[in-house]
């Protein structure tokens, strides 16, 4: 913990990685609470999604319970436990995959498959609810039903995430690289470089 603490006081912002099959654990609310002191963003990773028992749903739900944050998941599971084989980002409406051969070296777009889409948009639309409560402007576009870019829509995002009004959900299973680069590239996206905050 005190090691956590000198390292929470120095850097820009965090990935907290939660179990989706224990969710959140004690050790993981410690470090939480010490990043809310410290005015800590974060990214919200859900990992071992390819375990016996994971349930991505559960796992954002308790983050609510017990951290009364605001978790706004950027990507949905594709296939349950042993079945797990890539995610859908709900930003842009792709499913990602990735090779077991290579362990997860290459990802790939794909279209979102059928049984997938009606909860897919159903999640999209809690996105946009969700962004339009953090920025006007964003909810004037949402409202008039017009297209909102992929940039807009990250720009929301990153503000938010680094004003603390928000923590993106991602996820994945890391031993296999599944979920990796989309997580990397989130760090880009909505993590503050050094010039942005004090």
């Amino acid at each position: 913990t005190i090691e956590v603490e000198r390292s929470l006081r120095v850097i820009d912002g965090m990935i907290a990685i939660f179990s989706g099959v224990e969710g959140v654990e004690p050790q993981s609310e410690t470090v939480w609470h010490q990043a809310d002191k410290h005015n800590v963003p974060r990214i919200a990773f859900i990992n071992k999604l390819d375990r016996i028992g994971a349930d991505f749903f559960r796992a954002v739900d308790m983050i609510v319970e017990k951290f009364g944050a605001n978790p706004i998941p950027l990507q949905l599971p594709l296939g349950r436990e042993d079945g797990f084989y890539g995610v859908i980002d709900l930003i842009t409406m792709k499913g990602i995959v990735w090779d077991e051969e290579d362990l997860g070296a290459e990802q790939h777009s794909i279209s979102i498959p059928k049984e997938y889409e009606k909860t897919v948009h159903a999640y999209r639309e809690k996105l946009f609810e969700k962004l339009s409560l953090l920025d006007d402007h964003f909810m004037e576009l949402y409202l008039e039903g017009k297209d909102i870019d992929t940039s807009t829509i990250q720009d929301v995002i990153r503000n938010a995430t680094t004003a603390l009004k928000c923590v993106p959900v991602l996820c994945g299973a890391a031993l296999r690289n599944k979920g990796i680069q989309p997580l990397l590239d989130a760090i880009v996206s909505y993590l503050p470089s050094p010039i942005d905050i004090p």
